[in-house]
């Protein structure tokens, strides 16, 4: 299994450390990107769109957020995805299960699946397999 980059775009401290805490502990991932809002994610990947490398693979993004909520990410990520030189699959992470949530998350293509919080390193390291 090739390591990927990860990225969690999430802004509640305490589910920042526990995912990153399983992911190192499991040995998962070449590296982990950690951002408490969407826009600072955005920031980041606008400003490596050259250095395809850098970017990650796959992102675990959350809904609900200061400065620019998930929804907002994806509007941006959309606009900008025909200028990024590599496959970034999303997933939203949760812990909503308001089924207009889901049903709006699953109607944007990019997003790959909705998944409600908390995720175990199970689903991650079959996220990981699958992509």
């Amino acid at each position: 299994m090739k390591k990927k980059i990860l990225c969690l775009v999430d802004d509640d401290d305490v589910y920042q450390f526990t995912f990153l805490r399983q992911i190192k502990d499991s040995d998962l991932a070449k590296d982990i990107l950690m951002f408490s809002d969407g826009e600072l994610a955005m920031d980041f990947i606008e400003g490596h769109l050259a250095e395809v490398d850098s970017l990650p693979d796959i992102i675990f993004l959350d809904i609900n957020m200061p400065i620019m909520d998930g929804w907002e990410f994806l509007e941006e990520f959309i606009r900008l995805k025909p200028n990024i030189g590599k496959k970034i699959v999303i997933y939203m992470v949760s812990s909503s299960i308001d089924p207009s949530d889901i049903d709006r998350a699953k109607a944007i293509s990019e997003v790959s699946d909705y998944l409600i919080k908390p995720i175990v390193k199970e689903q991650v390291k079959t996220i990981i397999e699958q992509n």
